[in-house]
């Protein structure tokens, strides 16, 4: 079963900031088996994705479907998109009135209105991973498992530099989505993986480095299928993740939950990158058992975890495929 029901509406929504929103639209899609008769599993869509996990057009295919590690036999998949995501006609202008955890909370608030008290799992891949994180700390009883992948609790000062960097091409680029998506791409893959695909070569079509077509593609594909207003506020969400601002500190958050908390990092990531992640885990294990930290091994870069799914299989089996899941 897959179907993209109507979008659940947010009603007098205030953001941290203090801006009041009427009305937000909640868009989502459904897929396995039929909505309170499986364990739920909920799946978060990192910057230019959407909730479409699974089925024609999905993102995450090589992991959620019939028989794949996310069993869409066993499992009830549930995606929303982030508001302003540019998959509705809503759009957000102003972005800076969002962070991650209002993501969130609007998520939590979808939830509620779905009438979902308990999941087995929330997971997601980078900013997804970021609002995975903020939900596990505003409701510490809501999940089984949480999956954050190549993500962390909180933006460091790299990934709020990089975050800045590309609002400033946002704004003041004249092909503000295509030269943001190439300096991204940098962020997204790394110099081995570079070397290993492009080797230095020219395209043969024209007089450039088959690197500088490559980005140029990735620039344009971006801006034929993304809206600007989009960008800037999934930017925006990548730069306010932080579970502990105005609350308290990571100890006292995380010791309220009983999930277990599966931490996969990638080995070259140079946007999350895996010395945070090593750090987060050891700072869990001080106070909680129910935790571990993985690392996929690639070349890639941060954008491995969409990549690496053999691996990622193997890493996510022993929580996925154990012979009896609880409903």
């Amino acid at each position: 079963m897959e179907n993209i029901p109507s979008p659940i509406i947010i009603q007098e929504f205030i953001t941290e900031s203090g801006v009041s929103y009427s009305s937000l639209p909640l868009s989502f899609t459904l897929s396995g088996l039929p909505l309170y008769s499986a364990p739920i599993v909920l799946v978060n869509h990192a910057l230019t994705g959407n909730a479409e996990v699974t089925g024609a057009n999905g993102w995450w295919n090589d992991l959620i479907g019939e028989e794949k590690t996310i069993d869409t036999h066993k499992f009830t998949v549930l995606a929303f998109n982030v508001p302003g995501n540019g998959n509705d006609s809503f759009i957000i202008e102003n972005y800076q009135d969002f962070t991650t955890r209002d993501i969130a909370r609007i998520f939590i608030k979808g939830l509620e209105l779905l009438n979902i008290h308990q999941l087995h799992t929330i997971i997601g891949g980078s900013v997804g991973g970021g609002i995975a994180w903020e939900i596990l700390a505003l409701e510490p009883h809501i999940t089984q498992n949480l999956i954050p992948i190549a993500t962390d609790w909180k933006s460091t000062d790299w990934m709020i530099a990089n975050c800045y960097l590309q609002e400033q091409i946002l704004n003041n680029s004249s092909k503000p989505i295509e030269d943001a998506r190439i300096h991204a791409m940098l962020c997204y893959r790394s110099p081995e993986s570079f070397k290993e695909k492009f080797q230095r070569t020219i395209n043969a079509n024209r007089p450039v480095f088959n690197i500088e077509s490559w980005l140029a593609h990735h620039g344009e594909k971006l801006q034929k299928r993304y809206q600007l207003a989009s960008y800037k506020l999934m930017n925006q969400l990548l730069k306010t993740i932080d579970i502990t601002r105005n609350r308290e500190d990571f100890e006292t958050l995380l010791s309220k939950t009983d999930a277990a908390i599966h931490i996969i990092g990638i080995n070259s990531d140079l946007f999350f990158i895996p010395k945070e992640n090593r750090e987060t885990f050891k700072e869990l294990k001080k106070f909680k058992d129910n935790v571990s930290y993985s690392e996929i091994d690639s070349v890639h870069g941060h954008d491995a975890f969409l990549i690496e799914y053999k691996q990622l299989d193997h890493l996510l089996a022993d929580i996925f495929k154990a012979e009896t899941i609880e409903k």
